[in-house]
């Protein structure tokens, strides 16, 4: 029942947080904002993650995850609220300021809402059941990110409507998944058996395979956040540059999609957002990250048993992520090799560039996906099962970290990195997508190298029938040593050399 109920409260929630992100990124876009600028709107966001998965595993410990689930989904509605505020009349700093704060108190309650989704799976599971719980984690996250893509198509479609119309729309869904969350859980769910979890406890934590699997996390999200959550929208929705302010135009229809028709000239619809994109819709844009999101979810929901089963790698472990870690690095290495070819062609590039592109979120959101189910499942299978609400969080602490590396990395780059196309058109983003491609292949290179610390020695990989690495026999401690010699002493005694025979 615990399941179920956090399942269908984090699920419902999950979509009003990808329309959010969609909400304010087209809406900024259309208003004229830079990258950079939506970067920063997205900072508190992210950084309301790091603390929030501090203080929600101490509070999931102490409280139970019924009260971070319900103060989460409150905070959301407190965000969207905030969002009606936004007025077109305010200067761009007033409105990059109210933004960030409405946008902080969303970030808090996706990371509050967060724990109770990833803590479940591990009550619920008994200690030795790994490849139950593999399937569980990979389900449930899986199925999360499924959702998420379809907030991401939802909150695009509805804010190419009407912005008002779009936040009404996902206050009231998450209005809808209150109920389950106030009247289906027992109030001591996740709770730590003994009552003396402390904030030193998640800083300090001891567990040192945790520690190496945050930090390859933070590596691992942010080579996405380099280049997906930002960048790529930006891109999409860019014109051409070719023609913008030398073209003569009477209309819009005279000007390429994403550009519009300034006193007899073409001008891009969004300067500070560059040019040398597609010029893509609004609604197309959202699809196109949506069917990203969805296929990423997919595959994670059944990573298990289409791909790690087959390969027999489930359930995984510290070989099964490197190996995939170093997988992850292929897709936006290509990505960085094409873009940086075609910044210097000439002539119209959309039709290869897009059909690269395209291919590329495919293949990464396939790799991506298998990376992180094993992530999900690796994080809460190191976690003791008493404090795991405390030791989720501080695996998620870092996972909020790698977004906001990410999110502020990829405004930076692209925004300055590319030649200046004029007044009308800004800088050509080919350029400035290729560096943040380079930025995430080697996010991607320093998870994976990370993840080599991690000790392990047990672990096996294999690929298929192959066995790749052979892991070595786990070793007894001392302690562990003396307790199975009694054992044996007691099961054995015949056993036991006689001083009478000149034992010493």
């Amino acid at each position: 029942m615990p399941f179920v109920v956090i399942s269908v409260s984090y699920l419902l929630f999950t979509v009003t947080d990808g329309a959010m992100r969609m909400i304010v990124l087209l809406h900024a876009y259309q208003k004229g904002f830079t990258a950079l600028q939506v970067a920063l709107m997205f900072t508190l966001y992210e950084l309301a993650g790091v603390v929030t998965n501090l203080g929600a595993g101490l509070a999931g410990a102490k409280w139970g995850i019924k009260c971070t689930l319900v103060t989460g989904l409150s905070l959301q509605l407190v965000a969207y609220a905030l969002l009606f505020g936004w007025q077109e009349e305010w200067d761009d700093l007033s409105a990059i300021v109210y933004v960030t704060v409405a946008q902080m108190f969303g970030g808090i309650a996706k990371d509050l809402t967060k724990l109770g989704g990833k803590t479940v799976t591990k009550l619920v599971t008994p200690e030795e059941q790994s490849s139950r719980l593999f399937k569980l984690v990979s389900l449930l996250t899986g199925w999360k990110n499924s959702l998420k893509g379809v907030g991401y198509f939802a909150g695009s479609a509805l804010v190419a409507v009407n912005y008002e119309l779009a936040l009404g729309c996902m206050m009231a869904l998450v209005v809808s998944a209150l109920p389950f969350a106030l009247f289906g859980l027992d109030r001591q769910l996740g709770t730590a058996r003994k009552k003396n979890v402390q904030w030193a406890d998640i800083f300090m934590t001891k567990n040192a395979n945790l520690n190496w699997l945050s930090l390859a996390r933070l590596f691992l999200f942010a080579s996405r956040d380099f280049w997906f959550e930002v960048p790529l929208p930006f891109f999409l929705r860019s014109p051409r540059c070719e023609g913008l302010g030398s073209d003569r135009c009477l209309s819009d229809g005279d000007c390429p999609s994403g550009a519009g028709c300034q006193v007899d000239v073409c001008v891009s619809l969004n300067v500070g957002g560059g040019c040398g994109g597609f010029g893509w819709s609004r609604v197309l844009v959202g699809a196109i990250l949506a069917a990203y999101i969805i296929l990423y979810g997919q595959v994670q929901s059944w990573s298990p048993q289409l791909i790690l089963g087959p390969l027999k790698q489930s359930p995984p472990n510290q070989l099964t992520e490197m190996l995939w870690g170093a997988l992850n690095c292929l897709p936006t290495a290509a990505m960085a090799v094409v873009f940086g070819v075609y910044s210097t062609a000439d002539g119209d590039r959309t039709l290869p560039l897009a059909a690269s592109l395209m291919s590329a979120v495919v293949t990464f959101a396939v790799i991506f996906a298998v990376n992180s189910s094993i992530h999900s499942f690796l994080v809460v299978h190191y976690a003791k099962e008493d404090k795991v609400a405390t030791s989720v969080g501080f695996y998620y602490m870092s996972n909020a970290c790698g977004r906001l590396l990410g999110t502020l990395g990829s405004g930076v780059l692209y925004t300055y990195v590319g030649e200046d196309q004029g007044a009308a058109a800004g800088n050509d983003n080919v350029v400035g997508l290729a560096a943040c491609f380079v930025a995430g292949t080697m996010s991607s290179l320093v998870a994976a190298l990370v993840t080599y610390k991690i000790h392990d020695e047990a672990a096996t990989l294999h690929c298929g029938s192959c066995v790749c690495r052979r892991g070595q026999p786990a070793t007894l401690t001392a302690e562990a040593a003396v307790a199975e010699t009694v054992k044996d002493v007691a099961d054995h005694p015949e056993a036991l050399p006689s001083l009478a025979d000149g034992a010493v």
